[in-house]
């Protein structure tokens, strides 16, 4: 049995036995690779000629134009809105500093109507209805207390003669009253306070006079030099 398996191996029947070379795994792979590769792009490149062919590329292309424009043209919308609206704020804001300033004009003015109409009042009150000889007269005299120790006077003086000449002399403003249950009496100023009249004249002032004192009555005084011309009292 061994003979003829040897003589059959070494005979010209034996079988033929072929020896080929084996290539390594990593050049497998990489061929593997290879032709992978070389498949995708042939698909890319066969997806990308059908698109060309449809004719969706070249759509895109314009709708991405467009968009991009659209863009432009919002974004400057943008900052032209983003510009008026500043321009408008400020506008805002200086309108707004403006109608405070007319404000204030406005409460000033009105305050000066009011000090005008109770001037004018003052005066109505105290011009006579008709002119008299007499060189200088005083037509009106008030006094209000402003605080627990001040005291405001108001003498108003006229010369009711037309074309009168000018009037160079003295006031003096006195208070009476009483103080610790006495009499009592304190002058607006030591000594009479020069005026000068030209058809009328207006004078006022503030005085400090004690806070127990009771104040009962104001006194105002002409005085040419050492003489007289003209007095007024006032009940408080």
């Amino acid at each position: 049995m061994r003979w003829r398996l040897v003589r059959r191996r070494w005979s010209a029947g034996a079988p033929r036995v072929a020896v080929r070379g084996a290539l390594p795994w990593p050049l497998r792979w990489l061929l593997v690779a290879i032709m992978l590769g070389f498949s995708g792009a042939l698909a890319l490149w066969a997806f990308e000629f059908g698109r060309d062919i449809a004719g969706l590329d070249r759509n895109a292309r314009e709708e991405l134009q467009q968009l991009r424009g659209e863009v432009v043209d919002l974004r400057s919308q943008l900052l032209e809105s983003r510009a008026q609206s500043s321009t408008s704020v400020s506008q805002l804001t200086a309108d707004r500093a403006m109608l405070e300033q007319l404000q204030v004009q406005i409460r000033q003015l009105e305050a000066d109507n009011q000090s005008l109409r109770s001037d004018l009042g003052f005066f109505e009150r105290l011009i006579p209805a008709g002119g008299s000889g007499d060189a200088l007269a005083i037509r009106g005299l008030q006094a209000e207390r402003l605080s627990a120790t001040q005291w405001r006077w108001q003498v108003l003086m006229i010369q009711p003669a037309r074309r009168a000449p000018e009037f160079r002399g003295s006031l003096e403003v006195s208070f009476t009253g009483t103080l610790a249950g006495r009499p009592w009496s304190a002058k607006h100023a030591p000594t009479p306070q020069s005026v000068l009249v030209k058809g009328y004249l207006r004078q006022e002032g503030v005085v400090e006079l004690p806070a127990q004192a009771e104040i009962k009555s104001v006194t105002a005084k002409v005085l040419q030099g050492s003489a007289v011309r003209s007095v007024q009292t006032s009940e408080l």
